[in-house]
Protein backbone atom coordinates (compact mmCIF):
# COMPACT_ATOMS: atom_id res chain seq x y z
CA UNK A 1 0.00 0.00 0.00
CA UNK A 2 2.88 2.38 0.79
CA UNK A 3 4.35 1.86 -2.70
CA UNK A 4 0.92 2.40 -4.24
CA UNK A 5 0.39 5.72 -2.46
CA UNK A 6 3.89 7.07 -2.98
CA UNK A 7 4.53 5.65 -6.44
CA UNK A 8 7.76 4.17 -5.14
CA UNK A 9 9.17 1.57 -7.57
CA UNK A 10 9.03 -2.12 -6.72
CA UNK A 11 11.55 -4.87 -7.58
CA UNK A 12 10.95 -4.34 -11.31
CA UNK A 13 12.16 -0.75 -11.04
CA UNK A 14 8.68 0.53 -11.82
CA UNK A 15 5.66 1.43 -9.70
CA UNK A 16 2.21 2.98 -9.66
CA UNK A 17 3.53 6.31 -10.97
CA UNK A 18 5.24 4.72 -13.99
CA UNK A 19 3.70 5.31 -17.42
CA UNK A 20 3.36 2.98 -20.39
CA UNK A 21 5.98 4.98 -22.28
CA UNK A 22 8.43 4.78 -19.40
CA UNK A 23 8.16 1.02 -18.90
CA UNK A 24 8.73 0.37 -22.62
CA UNK A 25 11.46 2.93 -23.15
CA UNK A 26 14.13 1.63 -25.52
CA UNK A 27 12.16 -1.48 -26.56
CA UNK A 28 11.87 -2.13 -30.30
CA UNK A 29 8.74 -4.02 -31.31
CA UNK A 30 9.18 -3.67 -35.06
CA UNK A 31 9.04 -7.45 -35.52
CA UNK A 32 5.85 -7.84 -33.48
CA UNK A 33 2.15 -7.94 -34.33
CA UNK A 34 -0.33 -7.31 -31.52
CA UNK A 35 -4.09 -7.38 -31.11
CA UNK A 36 -5.60 -5.09 -28.46
CA UNK A 37 -9.28 -5.66 -27.69
CA UNK A 38 -11.11 -2.54 -26.62
CA UNK A 39 -8.31 -0.46 -28.12
CA UNK A 40 -10.57 2.40 -29.18
CA UNK A 41 -10.64 4.22 -25.83
CA UNK A 42 -9.19 4.45 -22.33
CA UNK A 43 -6.23 2.33 -21.38
CA UNK A 44 -6.80 0.15 -24.43
CA UNK A 45 -6.16 3.12 -26.70
CA UNK A 46 -3.09 4.11 -24.69
CA UNK A 47 -1.82 0.54 -24.89
CA UNK A 48 -2.31 0.52 -28.67
CA UNK A 49 -0.64 3.93 -29.01
CA UNK A 50 2.44 2.93 -27.03
CA UNK A 51 2.80 -0.43 -28.79
CA UNK A 52 2.65 1.44 -32.11
CA UNK A 53 5.18 3.94 -30.78
CA UNK A 54 7.49 0.97 -30.12
CA UNK A 55 7.01 0.03 -33.81
CA UNK A 56 4.69 -2.95 -33.33
CA UNK A 57 1.94 -3.58 -35.87
CA UNK A 58 -1.24 -3.04 -33.86
CA UNK A 59 -4.72 -4.30 -34.65
CA UNK A 60 -7.39 -2.49 -32.64
CA UNK A 61 -10.37 -4.78 -32.10
CA UNK A 62 -13.46 -2.79 -31.16
CA UNK A 63 -17.23 -2.95 -31.19
CA UNK A 64 -17.64 0.69 -32.26
CA UNK A 65 -15.86 1.08 -35.60
CA UNK A 66 -16.33 4.84 -35.68
CA UNK A 67 -14.53 5.15 -32.34
CA UNK A 68 -11.88 2.69 -33.54
CA UNK A 69 -11.21 4.77 -36.64
CA UNK A 70 -10.97 7.93 -34.53
CA UNK A 71 -8.47 6.11 -32.30
CA UNK A 72 -6.43 5.07 -35.32
CA UNK A 73 -6.37 8.61 -36.69
CA UNK A 74 -5.37 9.96 -33.28
CA UNK A 75 -2.41 7.58 -33.16
CA UNK A 76 -1.41 8.39 -36.76
CA UNK A 77 -1.62 12.13 -36.09
CA UNK A 78 1.19 11.89 -33.54
CA UNK A 79 3.03 9.03 -35.23
CA UNK A 80 2.71 9.01 -39.02
CA UNK A 81 4.82 5.85 -39.27
CA UNK A 82 2.53 3.89 -36.96
CA UNK A 83 1.17 0.59 -38.28
CA UNK A 84 -2.40 0.45 -37.03
CA UNK A 85 -5.40 -1.43 -38.39
CA UNK A 86 -8.92 -1.77 -37.03
CA UNK A 87 -11.32 -4.71 -37.02
CA UNK A 88 -14.83 -5.09 -35.65
CA UNK A 89 -15.26 -7.23 -32.53
CA UNK A 90 -18.20 -7.53 -30.14
CA UNK A 91 -16.97 -9.76 -27.34
CA UNK A 92 -20.49 -10.34 -25.99
CA UNK A 93 -21.32 -12.19 -29.24
CA UNK A 94 -19.81 -15.61 -29.92
CA UNK A 95 -20.52 -15.19 -33.63
CA UNK A 96 -18.81 -11.79 -33.71
CA UNK A 97 -15.75 -13.29 -32.03
CA UNK A 98 -15.68 -16.07 -34.64
CA UNK A 99 -16.04 -13.56 -37.48
CA UNK A 100 -13.21 -11.42 -36.11
CA UNK A 101 -10.89 -14.42 -35.77
CA UNK A 102 -11.75 -15.63 -39.28
CA UNK A 103 -11.06 -12.18 -40.72
CA UNK A 104 -7.75 -11.89 -38.89
CA UNK A 105 -6.57 -15.35 -39.93
CA UNK A 106 -7.51 -14.54 -43.54
CA UNK A 107 -5.05 -11.62 -43.43
CA UNK A 108 -2.25 -14.19 -43.07
CA UNK A 109 -0.50 -12.09 -40.46
CA UNK A 110 1.68 -13.35 -37.61
CA UNK A 111 0.46 -12.83 -34.05
CA UNK A 112 2.94 -12.29 -31.26
CA UNK A 113 0.88 -10.49 -28.64
CA UNK A 114 -2.78 -10.77 -27.66
CA UNK A 115 -4.01 -8.25 -25.12
CA UNK A 116 -7.46 -9.14 -23.78
CA UNK A 117 -8.24 -5.64 -22.58
CA UNK A 118 -11.90 -4.88 -23.36
CA UNK A 119 -14.54 -5.05 -20.69
CA UNK A 120 -17.69 -3.70 -19.09
CA UNK A 121 -18.28 -2.95 -15.44
CA UNK A 122 -21.15 -2.86 -12.92
CA UNK A 123 -23.86 -2.92 -15.60
CA UNK A 124 -27.50 -3.75 -14.82
CA UNK A 125 -28.52 -7.36 -15.36
CA UNK A 126 -28.87 -8.32 -18.99
CA UNK A 127 -28.20 -11.32 -21.16
CA UNK A 128 -26.03 -11.35 -24.26
CA UNK A 129 -27.45 -12.41 -27.63
CA UNK A 130 -26.25 -15.90 -26.70
CA UNK A 131 -28.26 -15.84 -23.47
CA UNK A 132 -25.29 -15.37 -21.12
CA UNK A 133 -25.00 -12.80 -18.32
CA UNK A 134 -23.42 -9.79 -19.99
CA UNK A 135 -20.40 -9.11 -17.75
CA UNK A 136 -19.37 -12.78 -17.81
CA UNK A 137 -19.99 -12.98 -21.57
CA UNK A 138 -18.01 -9.85 -22.43
CA UNK A 139 -15.21 -9.86 -19.88
CA UNK A 140 -14.46 -13.58 -19.83
CA UNK A 141 -16.21 -15.81 -22.34
CA UNK A 142 -15.57 -13.66 -25.41
CA UNK A 143 -11.88 -13.44 -24.59
CA UNK A 144 -11.73 -17.15 -23.77
CA UNK A 145 -13.14 -18.05 -27.18
CA UNK A 146 -11.07 -15.43 -29.02
CA UNK A 147 -7.88 -16.75 -27.46
CA UNK A 148 -8.76 -20.32 -28.38
CA UNK A 149 -9.40 -19.31 -31.99
CA UNK A 150 -6.10 -17.44 -32.28
CA UNK A 151 -3.82 -19.71 -30.26
CA UNK A 152 -2.71 -21.87 -33.21
CA UNK A 153 -1.65 -18.74 -35.06
CA UNK A 154 0.34 -17.63 -32.02
CA UNK A 155 1.98 -21.06 -31.67
CA UNK A 156 3.00 -21.05 -35.32
CA UNK A 157 4.28 -17.47 -35.12
CA UNK A 158 6.40 -18.29 -32.07
CA UNK A 159 7.73 -21.45 -33.72
CA UNK A 160 8.66 -19.81 -37.03
CA UNK A 161 9.99 -16.53 -35.62
CA UNK A 162 11.61 -17.89 -32.47
CA UNK A 163 10.03 -14.95 -30.64
CA UNK A 164 8.11 -15.69 -27.46
CA UNK A 165 4.37 -15.05 -27.78
CA UNK A 166 2.60 -13.22 -24.98
CA UNK A 167 -1.03 -13.17 -23.90
CA UNK A 168 -2.14 -10.60 -21.34
CA UNK A 169 -5.53 -10.77 -19.61
CA UNK A 170 -6.71 -7.59 -17.95
CA UNK A 171 -8.19 -8.54 -14.62
CA UNK A 172 -8.75 -6.29 -11.61
CA UNK A 173 -8.32 -6.10 -7.86
CA UNK A 174 -12.08 -6.67 -7.97
CA UNK A 175 -11.27 -10.38 -8.40
CA UNK A 176 -11.00 -10.35 -4.61
CA UNK A 177 -14.75 -9.75 -4.39
CA UNK A 178 -16.66 -12.28 -6.51
CA UNK A 179 -19.64 -14.37 -5.46
CA UNK A 180 -19.06 -16.58 -2.42
CA UNK A 181 -17.70 -19.62 -4.27
CA UNK A 182 -16.04 -17.59 -6.99
CA UNK A 183 -17.91 -18.69 -10.11
CA UNK A 184 -21.67 -19.37 -10.07
CA UNK A 185 -21.48 -22.27 -12.49
CA UNK A 186 -25.07 -23.39 -11.98
CA UNK A 187 -26.57 -19.90 -11.69
CA UNK A 188 -24.46 -17.91 -14.12
CA UNK A 189 -27.61 -16.38 -15.68
CA UNK A 190 -29.76 -16.16 -12.57
CA UNK A 191 -31.36 -12.71 -12.45
CA UNK A 192 -32.75 -13.06 -8.92
CA UNK A 193 -29.31 -13.48 -7.32
CA UNK A 194 -27.49 -11.05 -9.62
CA UNK A 195 -25.39 -8.36 -8.00
CA UNK A 196 -23.57 -6.11 -10.44
CA UNK A 197 -20.40 -5.66 -8.39
CA UNK A 198 -20.07 -9.33 -7.46
CA UNK A 199 -20.74 -10.29 -11.07
CA UNK A 200 -17.91 -8.00 -12.14
CA UNK A 201 -15.64 -9.56 -9.53
CA UNK A 202 -16.62 -13.00 -10.83
CA UNK A 203 -15.66 -12.03 -14.39
CA UNK A 204 -12.33 -10.61 -13.26
CA UNK A 205 -11.59 -13.74 -11.23
CA UNK A 206 -12.37 -15.70 -14.39
CA UNK A 207 -9.74 -13.67 -16.28
CA UNK A 208 -7.01 -14.84 -13.88
CA UNK A 209 -8.23 -18.44 -13.78
CA UNK A 210 -8.31 -18.49 -17.58
CA UNK A 211 -4.78 -17.12 -17.81
CA UNK A 212 -3.46 -19.62 -15.28
CA UNK A 213 -5.10 -22.65 -16.88
CA UNK A 214 -4.03 -21.63 -20.39
CA UNK A 215 -0.50 -21.07 -19.10
CA UNK A 216 -0.48 -24.56 -17.60
CA UNK A 217 -1.70 -26.15 -20.82
CA UNK A 218 0.81 -24.29 -22.99
CA UNK A 219 3.66 -25.24 -20.66
CA UNK A 220 2.64 -28.90 -20.93
CA UNK A 221 2.77 -28.59 -24.72
CA UNK A 222 6.11 -26.81 -24.64
CA UNK A 223 4.67 -23.87 -26.57
CA UNK A 224 6.77 -20.70 -26.58
CA UNK A 225 3.92 -18.52 -25.29
CA UNK A 226 3.43 -16.92 -21.89
CA UNK A 227 0.08 -16.00 -20.35
CA UNK A 228 -0.27 -13.53 -17.49
CA UNK A 229 -2.96 -11.37 -15.92
CA UNK A 230 -2.75 -7.78 -14.71
CA UNK A 231 -4.60 -5.24 -12.61
CA UNK A 232 -4.24 -1.85 -14.34
CA UNK A 233 -5.23 0.20 -11.31
CA UNK A 234 -8.07 2.62 -10.61
CA UNK A 235 -8.61 4.87 -13.63
CA UNK A 236 -11.66 6.96 -14.49
CA UNK A 237 -12.57 5.76 -18.00
CA UNK A 238 -15.70 4.86 -19.98
CA UNK A 239 -15.56 1.46 -18.27
CA UNK A 240 -17.17 3.13 -15.25
CA UNK A 241 -20.11 4.65 -17.14
CA UNK A 242 -22.64 2.51 -15.25
CA UNK A 243 -21.32 3.72 -11.89
CA UNK A 244 -19.95 7.18 -12.65
CA UNK A 245 -21.48 8.91 -9.61
CA UNK A 246 -20.32 6.18 -7.21
CA UNK A 247 -16.82 6.30 -8.68
CA UNK A 248 -16.62 10.09 -8.38
CA UNK A 249 -17.61 9.91 -4.73
CA UNK A 250 -15.11 7.11 -4.11
CA UNK A 251 -12.40 9.03 -5.91
CA UNK A 252 -12.99 12.09 -3.72
CA UNK A 253 -12.03 10.05 -0.65
CA UNK A 254 -9.30 7.91 -2.24
CA UNK A 255 -7.73 10.33 -4.72
CA UNK A 256 -4.21 9.16 -3.82
CA UNK A 257 -5.00 5.67 -5.18
CA UNK A 258 -6.15 6.73 -8.63
CA UNK A 259 -4.07 6.82 -11.80
CA UNK A 260 -4.18 8.66 -15.07
CA UNK A 261 -4.55 6.72 -18.33
CA UNK A 262 -0.81 6.58 -19.22
CA UNK A 263 -0.14 5.10 -15.77
CA UNK A 264 -3.10 2.74 -16.12
CA UNK A 265 -1.69 1.20 -19.31
CA UNK A 266 1.79 0.75 -17.83
CA UNK A 267 1.42 -2.74 -16.34
CA UNK A 268 -0.19 -4.10 -19.52
CA UNK A 269 2.61 -2.71 -21.70
CA UNK A 270 5.28 -3.89 -19.27
CA UNK A 271 3.98 -7.46 -19.25
CA UNK A 272 3.43 -7.45 -23.02
CA UNK A 273 6.82 -6.07 -24.06
CA UNK A 274 9.52 -6.02 -21.41
CA UNK A 275 12.39 -8.47 -22.02
CA UNK A 276 12.79 -8.97 -18.26
CA UNK A 277 9.62 -11.09 -18.30
CA UNK A 278 10.85 -13.60 -20.85
CA UNK A 279 9.60 -17.02 -19.77
CA UNK A 280 7.46 -15.65 -16.93
CA UNK A 281 3.99 -17.18 -17.15
CA UNK A 282 0.91 -17.85 -15.04
CA UNK A 283 1.51 -14.80 -12.87
CA UNK A 284 -0.53 -11.80 -11.72
CA UNK A 285 0.91 -8.30 -11.96
CA UNK A 286 0.03 -5.06 -10.21
CA UNK A 287 1.94 -1.77 -10.59
CA UNK A 288 4.38 -3.54 -12.97
CA UNK A 289 5.35 -6.00 -10.25
CA UNK A 290 4.32 -9.58 -9.52
CA UNK A 291 1.77 -10.03 -6.73
CA UNK A 292 -0.07 -12.99 -5.28
CA UNK A 293 -3.76 -12.98 -6.27
CA UNK A 294 -6.58 -14.35 -4.13
CA UNK A 295 -6.82 -17.95 -2.96
CA UNK A 296 -9.67 -18.56 -5.39
CA UNK A 297 -7.57 -17.18 -8.24
CA UNK A 298 -4.89 -19.77 -7.39
CA UNK A 299 -7.34 -22.67 -7.23
CA UNK A 300 -6.23 -25.06 -10.00
CA UNK A 301 -9.36 -27.21 -9.78
CA UNK A 302 -11.56 -24.12 -10.12
CA UNK A 303 -9.54 -23.05 -13.16
CA UNK A 304 -10.02 -26.44 -14.82
CA UNK A 305 -13.75 -26.40 -14.06
CA UNK A 306 -14.05 -22.91 -15.53
CA UNK A 307 -12.22 -24.03 -18.68
CA UNK A 308 -14.64 -26.91 -19.24
CA UNK A 309 -17.65 -24.77 -18.34
CA UNK A 310 -16.56 -22.05 -20.78
CA UNK A 311 -16.04 -24.56 -23.58
CA UNK A 312 -19.53 -25.93 -23.00
CA UNK A 313 -21.05 -22.44 -23.10
CA UNK A 314 -19.27 -21.63 -26.35
CA UNK A 315 -20.31 -24.89 -27.98
CA UNK A 316 -23.91 -24.41 -26.89
CA UNK A 317 -23.93 -20.87 -28.26
CA UNK A 318 -22.59 -21.99 -31.63
CA UNK A 319 -25.43 -24.52 -31.96
CA UNK A 320 -28.23 -21.99 -31.47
Amino acid sequence: MFRLITGRPGPSGFGSASTAEQVTDGIDGSNLTAIVTGGASGIGLETARVLAMRNAHVIIAARNMEAANEAKQRILKDNKAARVDIEKLDLSSIRSVKAFADNFIALNLPLNILINNAGIMFCPFQLSEDGIEMQFATNHLGHFYLTNLLIDNMKETAKVSGIEGRIVNLSSVAHLCPYKKGIKFHKINDKSSYQDKLAYGQSKLANILHANELSRRLQEEGANITVNSVHPGLIMTNLMRHSALLMRILRAFTCFLWKNVPQGAATTCYVALHPRLKGVTGKYFLECNEYKPSKLARDEALARNLWDFSNNLVNASLKT
